[in-house]
């Protein structure tokens, strides 16, 4: 895994395969706006990355500096990365590394983070209300459906650990501590439309339900949030250039007395100066900071748009949002109702059934191609999961029916599994927000509110992780320790 940590990275393709939530694209998605001033004039800020991260960094400077002259650089269309090819889930899982997080953190930053997944999950909802963004925003429960007794176990004793410190009013219904646990006989009572044997013919041992946990969680159109809330910001004054891979981010040749911090933002055409530059980009973040290499590792993900059999026998749709866990890993999955009244079902995975939990997928940032195996199993996951006769299938026709779209996208995994927030060391005016582990869509939000925090006012929100902040010891330190993958791909306690 290490080695696969050292790649040496390239910018993003030119031409990854077509996302699923792409379609219809956002008129936003190939804008290069005219420049008002000459080049030679800086930005106050310039964006680097237009994902959830970059819009809402954006969205938060303007809602305090409504005059702020800010750009936005994206290297391919406008929420062409990670952000517009996710599986649609706001789910933080928090019980899943809580134990995890109380052992190496402590108590209080454990349950600081655990408090700001929840945050983060409830406000994104909020934000596309209030601005009246069509994103199938939705909140609604979701349920881990669980195939090993040792990780049930290890979630269950994680779960009265966090509920031992939240408060009475967090474990009410809906709220951050509350989980409805599910074995035994209530495995048969329970109607959540699951097989109790996966029976997946690429899954080469049995798996058996062994128990269910149920909780808050949500699903979102992540693209059409994102470009809605963009929408809001170009309204605003914010300077779009797509289509621009930026390649160097260096002090110009020729500084200017008085100007604090101003960076020269190298890119394929033009040369870009700003006063403060923010590193949006995930995964591709070590590309254009080399000290970053080891820290965040680019990792492919994979997901699939599926339909039911034509006599299936799921509520159209769902109620809830699912992850099926099992010993190495794990999958996740949304319903997505449709406009005719039928639904599809998105599912992404499959890291946990290649061997070293995925390796080969590390270092790469080729989301212009799929790993068959991956492929194979995904395929067969949602018939194997949720049983021939649920699913519905009767005939080679409707198998060969099953797979709306196949896309995968690039992930940004971080050695020690948190994000890396705040001004970068050494380099006074140069900001990041990445390393994501494939959780975005429950840090994002949160993490541009503390970096813009940080930005405008030098202040740190006392809501913040500490230890999502990046420091040179803490990169110091996940240098020392060398890169072991994903640890969410571990269950909660090892």
């Amino acid at each position: 895994m290490e080695s696969r940590a050292r790649i040496f990275l390239k910018p993003p393709v030119a031409n990854p395969l077509p996302s699923y939530w792409q379609n219809p694209k956002s008129p936003l998605a190939n804008v290069i706006e005219a420049e008002a001033d000459t080049t030679t004039t800086p930005y106050s800020y310039a964006i680097v990355g237009s994902g959830i991260s970059g819009t809402m960094i954006a969205y938060n400077i303007l809602k305090s500096q409504p005059d702020a002259r800010i750009i936005m650089i994206e290297s391919r269309e406008i929420c062409s990365g990670a952000t517009g090819r996710n599986g649609g889930h706001t789910k933080a899982a928090s019980y899943r590394s809580y134990l995890a997080h109380v052992e190496e953190l402590g108590k209080e930053e454990a349950l600081k983070i655990a408090r700001l997944e929840y945050a983060n999950i409830v406000e994104t909802h909020q934000l596309a209300k209030k601005l009246g963004i069509r994103c199938e925003s939705e909140l609604c429960t979701t349920v881990d459906i669980i195939y090993d007794e040792q990780t049930f176990e290890k979630g269950k004793k994680a779960i009265e650990a966090l509920q031992a410190e939240a408060t009475e009013e967090e474990k009410e219904a809906g709220e951050m501590a509350w989980y409805q646990l599910y074995s035994g006989r209530g495995l048969l009572e329970a109607d959540f439309h699951v097989a109790r044997q996966n029976s997946n013919p690429a899954v080469g041992e049995e798996e058996w339900v062994h128990g269910m946990i149920e909780y808050l969680a949500g699903r979102i159109h992540a693209y059409r949030f994102t470009t809605g809330v963009l929408k809001e910001c170009v309204e605003k004054g914010l300077v779009l250039c797509t289509n621009t891979t930026v390649h160097d981010i260096l002090p110009p040749e020729q500084p200017r007395e008085n100007e604090d911090a101003l960076w020269a933002i190298y890119t394929d055409h033009n040369t870009i100066l700003a006063r403060n530059v923010i590193l949006a980009t995930n995964g591709y973040t070590p590309y254009l900071i080399s000290s970053l290499q080891g820290a965040i590792v680019p990792l492919r993900g994979q997901i699939t748009a599926q339909r039911p059999g034509p006599t299936n026998k799921l509520p159209t749709p769902l109620p809830t949002t699912y992850s099926f866990i099992y010993r190495d890993g794990y999958e996740y999955m949304i319903p997505r109702p449709l406009d005719d009244g039928s639904q599809h079902i998105i599912i992404g995975g499959g890291l946990g059934r290649l061997p070293l939990s995925g390796a080969s997928e590390y270092g790469t940032v080729d989301d212009a191609s799929l790993n068959p195996t991956v492929s194979t199993y995904l395929r067969n996951s949602l018939i194997g999961y949720f049983g021939a006769e649920t699913w519905g299938e009767s005939t080679e026709d409707d198998a060969s029916k099953r797979i709306v779209q196949e896309w995968s996208g690039i992930m940004g995994a971080t050695a020690d599994g948190r994000p890396f927030v705040g001004e970068l060391p050494g380099m006074k005016g140069v900001w990041v927000s990445a390393g994501f582990n494939g959780h975005g869509m429950v840090l994002c939000l949160k993490s541009a509110e503390a970096l813009v925090s940080m930005l405008l006012d030098g202040a740190r929100p006392v809501w913040f992780p500490e230890s999502f902040w990046i420091s040179e010891k803490r990169l110091e330190r996940v240098k020392r320790v060398g890169f072991g993958g994903r640890t969410d791909m571990k269950t909660s306690g090892d």
